[in-house]
């Protein structure tokens, strides 16, 4: 498949003048032994990108609730501060009915940052010729790997050695037999999370551009429809198992 180009990799491209010689080597080490080409560099880039707007957009919203009567009445139309009040609370909705309120507060922190890093580089798909983040296995598969790590670290964190029995089945002598199967189980979870994103996103992302490059104007408007759809469900699923994973793993051992 070749490799996706946007305005990024051309911007990455053009400062290539600038940059020390050491950046091909710098690519090589990367990405690996395959030359290195600025589209190797545009998935984390844009990821970088994304994860700016998302801080300055918190930012943003953090200054308007600074005042104690706005931070109580609601604006009477929709602005940043409204989408994120109710893009937040519908996530954090979401982890409660996972989880009790007590966990869903204490590690509502790493999923809604999971659910508007996601949400953010989703969007992105639906603007032709802007980078798409999770559209590169590499972003997903670290975003995966970081939910991965937590929610294992919260399990033992939570249950200390009790989540390690818990892998090992009911009764001790089934654990040769049952601990592989559970350790399997877990490294398969960000696997899952990270190829069903970048797929979706990626499929996407490429049928968009091939109807914006037949018509330019009215014919992608059904496919930016169903795109929008895309990101939405791709948004929900990877925070719900998120939230699945941290609930099942922070869950006292005498619930299993």
């Amino acid at each position: 498949m070749p490799e996706h180009a946007s305005w990024l990799t051309l911007l990455l491209a053009h400062a290539k003048d600038t940059l020390s010689h050491n950046a091909s080597a710098i690519g090589d080490s990367v990405v690996g032994h395959h030359p290195a080409t600025w589209q190797s560099f545009e998935p984390i880039t844009a990821s970088i990108i994304v994860a700016l707007l998302v801080i300055l957009v918190g930012l943003s919203v953090k200054a308007r609730l600074s005042d104690a009567n706005e931070a109580v009445v609601p604006d009477d139309q929709l602005t940043l501060r409204t989408f994120m009040e109710a893009f937040l609370g519908y996530f954090y909705d979401l982890a409660k009915s996972v989880m009790d309120a007590e966990r869903a507060k204490k590690y509502f922190p790493i999923i809604g940052t999971a659910a508007t890093f996601v949400f953010f580089s989703n969007i992105m798909a639906l603007i032709p010729g802007l980078p798409v983040a999770t559209s590169s296995l590499n972003i997903t598969l670290g975003c995966a790997l970081v939910v991965f790590l937590y929610f294992n670290f919260v399990g033992i964190q939570s249950n200390g050695m009790g989540y390690i029995k818990h892998l090992m089945g009911p009764k001790i002598w089934l654990a040769p037999l049952i601990l592989p199967i559970e350790v399997i189980s877990l490294c398969v979870r960000p696997v899952t999370l990270a190829v069903r994103l970048m797929l979706n996103m990626a499929v996407d992302h490429l049928i968009l551009s091939i109807f914006l490059a037949l018509v330019a104007v009215f014919v992608p408007l059904p496919v930016m429809a169903l795109g929008i759809v895309v990101v939405i469900v791709q948004t929900l699923v990877f925070t719900l198992l998120t939230s699945i994973y941290i609930g099942l793993a922070t869950e006292h051992e005498e619930h299993h």
